[in-house]
């Protein structure tokens, strides 16, 4: 079966695809929801609730709509945060930032720290509506599914951005580390988020993923995280990676990478704009001095690295330009 043919058949062959990998993936008693969490889960589980604690202060005027559904289980739920009256641009519909948080595929939530609070107060404030979602994760959900889960939130979002006066044409999609591979994911294949009933989006800030890739990736020694995500199948490697997905017309990206890391991810983010050229995609890299999770958590302190992310939203659209003052 080819890329395409996956993509087009979705979501009858992508749930098909996902229980396959499930299978694949998760140990035996990881496929009931009853089985013992093992020492590492409840490690991160309480290492999340201890990152939930005690949230900052949303900036004066911001309004928060907590766990929106988009689907009916209790991870498919988003967290909206509207700016205040005064920064919306006047007669328009304001632009959307669309984030994916990361977590090994296994973990994370919408409303960590890292993955909110820079980015709401440096945007928010500026006019911006900004939704942060969550979705079904490992051992239950393989990561096929994850991304029509994903897809099926940004066309919630979508739907209902004008009750938000919010512009469903405006979105920017940004996601950071398996969120990026995500985003970077449904970006190389646009038709497929737009079949679960999403609007064409402007463009892609995909924030350190080290799997763009992913036959390459499982082909060199390469973390124990990994083989849990995409098992030992080539053609699900081939299904699951942006850079064999990309198509042309697909639309612009960002590919921020920490030159920081052992696993040299701006030598994927390189590889990957070198074959978006090819297909006429545009495809920047953005090389970072950042730690893996500074990459997220730092992005929205006043910098040099969030003014070159908003140079490159700014080039979507003069709307978002506007509000960004370029």
């Amino acid at each position: 079966m080819s890329a395409a043919t996956f993509f087009r058949s979705a979501p009858a062959l992508l749930c098909a695809l996902a229980s396959a990998a499930l299978l694949a993936l998760a140990p035996a008693h990881a496929q009931s929801s009853d089985a013992p969490a093992t020492p590492g889960a409840r490690l991160r589980a309480r290492l999340l609730e201890r990152a939930l604690q005690n949230p900052a202060p949303l900036p004066a005027g911001v309004q928060k709509l907590a766990d929106l559904p988009y689907g009916s289980d209790a991870r498919q739920r988003m967290d909206v945060y509207l700016p205040p009256a005064d920064a919306r641009p006047a007669g328009l519909r304001a632009p959307v930032i669309f984030m994916v948080h990361g977590g090994a595929w296994r973990t994370g939530d919408k409303a960590m720290p890292k993955v909110v609070e820079n980015k709401v107060a440096r945007w928010v404030a500026r006019g911006f509506v900004f939704v942060s979602i969550n979705y079904r994760m490992l051992p239950d959900t393989p990561v096929a599914q994850q991304a029509y889960d994903v897809a099926q939130a940004l066309a919630a979002a979508q739907q209902r951005a004008p009750g938000w006066g919010a512009d469903p044409g405006r979105f920017i999609l940004m996601g950071h580390s398996a969120g990026a591979h995500l985003v970077s994911l449904i970006n190389a294949q646009p038709a497929f988020a737009q079949r679960q009933g999403a609007w064409p989006w402007l463009g892609t800030v995909s924030l350190d993923s080290a799997v763009l890739n992913v036959p390459r990736l499982m082909a060199a020694p390469h973390a124990r995280l990994y083989d849990e995500a995409f098992g030992t199948n080539l053609a699900t490697w081939t299904l699951l990676s942006p850079f064999h997905q990309l198509v042309a017309g697909a639309p612009p990206y960002q590919l921020v990478c920490s030159t920081e890391r052992p696993d040299q991810p701006c030598l994927q983010a390189e590889a990957m704009a070198r074959q978006a050229a090819t297909l006429g995609v545009r495809a920047e890299v953005l090389p970072e001095p950042l730690e893996h999770g500074e990459i997220n958590g730092e992005l929205g302190l006043d910098s040099g690295y969030a003014r070159a992310v908003e140079a490159f939203m700014a080039s979507l659209d003069p709307l978002v330009a506007r509000l960004l003052g370029q």
